[in-house]
């Protein structure tokens, strides 16, 4: 069962759009995201699909500014990432599983980044919670396994209450009944007015998630609809999908 998950922040409960404007990045002569435009609204799931190598996590970090584009811009709420006064409140991400000290419990983490954005400590118990982790507090995080880890890293991008939620792969490690509760909980969110913008690449499960779906390959858009849209004359998003990106090969 998903655990509720309750607003900290008065107002937090509607989501700052994402925009990405012309987003271009090269790696010498590479082009690893060629021209990508887009936004991913409130209230919805946003899924973004592609596969490995196609620019999604690269265009993640460059909405997060931990890389620099070449041209283009990506913000949030109208403002750079580098820009926003208090970032986890605003944006919870989770780019890597095992982003934490490996010595540290999975509780000590969400306390240190509590304290960095002057979060109250009760937050710490209630995401733990949230995630189902709680059992598993005073565990180090790393002798976490892959599903316990993609987990501690969820509550972490929870922890701020943010507006916005930035997911890479969060499926990734997780068991079915994992990915079940994953489903649940972003369909959560998102009905709080909360942008959900997460990758993955079980299409099957984000048919099921998703309410609108980006597509690239070779860093460039090759669909941008909602999922009845795509799957009108297939039936399957996952044969659009993949008709769409292998075109792009």
């Amino acid at each position: 069962m998903v655990s509720a998950f309750r607003p900290l922040y008065a107002g937090n409960s509607v989501g700052d759009m994402i925009e990405v404007n012309d987003l271009t990045k090269r790696y010498g002569r590479q082009c690893a995201v060629d021209g990508l435009s887009f936004r991913a609204a409130p209230g919805q799931v946003t899924g973004f699909l592609g596969p490995n190598g196609s620019g999604k996590s690269c265009t993640m970090r460059m909405i997060l500014g931990l890389d620099w584009p070449n041209r283009g811009t990506a913000t949030v709420d109208g403002r750079p990432y580098r820009e926003l006064k208090w970032p986890l409140r605003t944006v919870g991400a989770l780019l890597e599983a095992r982003a934490f000290h490996p010595g540290r419990t999975a509780r000590a983490h969400l306390l240190a980044l509590a304290a960095a954005s002057r979060i109250p400590t009760t937050r710490v118990d209630e995401v733990l919670a949230t995630v189902s982790l709680n059992k598993h507090a005073r565990r180090r995080a790393g002798h976490l396994s892959l599903g316990q880890a993609k987990r501690l890293g969820i509550a972490a991008a929870l922890l701020g209450d943010p507006s916005v939620l930035l997911l890479d792969e969060p499926a990734n490690g997780l068991d079915p009944e994992g990915i079940r509760w994953l489903r649940r909980l972003l369909r959560e969110l998102a009905a709080q007015g909360r942008t959900v913008f997460v990758s993955s690449h079980l299409i099957g499960e984000m048919a099921a998630t998703a309410d609108r779906v980006i597509v690239i390959g070779e860093g460039r858009m090759l669909a941008d609809a909602t999922v009845a849209e795509l799957t009108a004359h297939t039936g399957s998003l996952e044969e659009t999908v993949l008709d769409l990106t292998g075109a792009s090969s």
